[in-house]
C-alpha cells in the first residue's frame, strides 16, 4: 500500500509512523515540512497546498498513492471562528480537489466532533450534524463534498491528545499544554462545563490504519473515548498522575476562556466502532489509562522544563487537528 497523508502536524505524523510501521510506504504532504520530523525521513515528506488547483493530483501521480489519508487543517476553532473564509476555504477547497483527483482510491477523511452544536450528550452515527462555530460548518461542508466518492470513510473523531514536546512551535494539545505546566509547578485553568471524549493519538492511528485496510469500511464512523471528562476534571487527573499539587488546576466557565466557541458538550459515540468487522476490537482507551501512559513513556524520562506558554491565536492556524 502506498499512502499520501495530507497535513504533517502532530495527528499526520502519528497516522504516517502506524501506518510505514504496519508494512505501508506512507508519504507526508504539506505546506511546510513537518517539524519535529516524528521519525520520519525528509523523503518521506513532499511540499503540498492541496487547495492549490491541481496539486493534489500531481502529488498522487508523483507518490504513487492508492490511499490517501486527510489530516489536514486549519484546525484551531477559535482561529477558524475569526476567519471563517478561510476556514472554509482551506477544508472545502481542499476536498474539491481529492474528488478531482482521487477516482476509486481509498480515502479517510479525520474529521471532528464540532460538527455538532452539543444539543445532543454524545451523538452516534446515526443524530444529524448540526455545527455551532466556522470550523464544524468547513468540516461537514468538506465530509459533504467527500461523500460523492465511492471508496471514502468520514472519520468524526473526538479531542485527540498524546505526547508533544514543550518547545514545539505550534499549538500544544490539551494533555501536552497541561503536562508541561504542571511538571513546571505552573496553574492550569481549564473550564469545568465543557465535556469532551478524549481519545489516545496511539488509538486514532490504529482505527485509521484498520481504515485503509479493510475490504469493506463503513463510510462514517465515530471514534470517541469510553467517558465523558471536563477539561478542568482531565487536567487534574493528570496532575494526581504527576503527584502535582491539586491546587495547581483551577476551574472557570468555558465562557471565560479560549474555549468560548466549542460546544458545552464535544462528545462522540459509536454504534460501530465495536461491531464493524474493520475495527471490531480496537477500543479507545480512557483519559486515565492513556495519561498513564503518556507520562510513563516520555515523561518520566525526560527533564523539567519551562513550560509552553499558551499563544494569542495568530493568523497562521494550526494545520493538525
Amino acid at each position: 500500500m502506498r499512502a499520501l497523508v495530507v497535513g504533517s502536524g502532530f495527528v499526520g505524523r502519528a497516522l504516517a509512523r502506524r501506518l510505514t510501521g504496519a508494512g505501508a510506504a506512507a508519504v507526508l504532504a504539506s505546506r511546510t515540512p513537518p517539524t519535529p520530523p516524528g521519525g520520519l525521513a525528509v523523503r518521506d515528506w513532499i511540499r503540498l497546498d492541496i487547495t492549490d488547483d491541481g496539486a493534489f493530483a500531481d502529488a498522487v501521480e508523483r507518490t504513487g498513492a492508492d490511499t490517501v489519508v486527510l489530516a489536514h487543517g486549519p484546525s484551531d476553532v477559535t482561529w477558524c471562528e475569526r476567519h471563517p473564509a478561510a476556514a472554509a476555504h482551506g477544508h472545502v477547497e481542499a476536498a474539491r480537489q481529492v474528488v478531482r483527483a482521487a477516482g476509486d482510491r481509498r480515502v479517510v477523511l479525520v474529521s471532528t466532533d464540532q460538527v455538532f452544536d452539543g444539543t445532543a450528550e454524545a451523538p452516534d452515527e446515526t443524530v444529524p450534524p448540526r455545527p455551532a462555530n466556522a470550523y464544524g460548518r468547513a468540516k461537514l461542508a468538506a465530509e459533504r463534498i467527500l461523500a460523492e466518492l465511492p471508496a471514502v470513510t468520514l472519520l468524526r473523531v473526538s479531542l485527540i491528545y498524546g505526547w508533544e514536546p514543550a518547545d514545539s512551535p505550534k499549538w500544544l494539545n490539551f494533555f501536552a499544554a497541561c503536562l508541561h505546566r504542571l511538571r513546571a509547578g505552573e496553574r492550569v485553568t481549564a473550564p469545568v462545563d465543557q465535556w469532551t471524549t478524549p481519545v489516545l493519538i496511539d488509538d486514532v492511528a490504529a482505527v485509521t490504519a484498520a481504515l485503509v485496510r479493510a475490504e469493506a469500511p463503513p463510510r462514517l464512523l465515530h471514534l470517541g473515548g469510553p467517558a465523558r471528562i471536563s477539561r478542568a476534571d482531565w487536567a487534574a487527573v493528570i496532575a494526581e498522575l504527576l503527584g502535582a499539587p491539586p491546587g495547581l488546576v483551577l476551574g472557570e466557565p468555558r465562557a471565560n476562556g479560549r474555549y468560548a466557541d466549542r460546544p458545552a458538550s464535544s462528545c462522540l459515540s459509536s454504534g460501530l466502532l465495536a461491531t464493524h468487522p474493520a475495527t471490531a476490537g480496537l477500543a479507545p482507551r480512557s483519559v486515565r489509562e492513556g495519561s498513564r501512559l503518556l507520562i510513563d513513556r516520555f515523561a518520566r524520562h525526560t527533564p523539567r522544563t519551562s513550560p509552553t506558554r499558551t499563544p494569542t491565536p495568530t493568523p497562521t492556524p494550526r494545520s493538525t487537528a
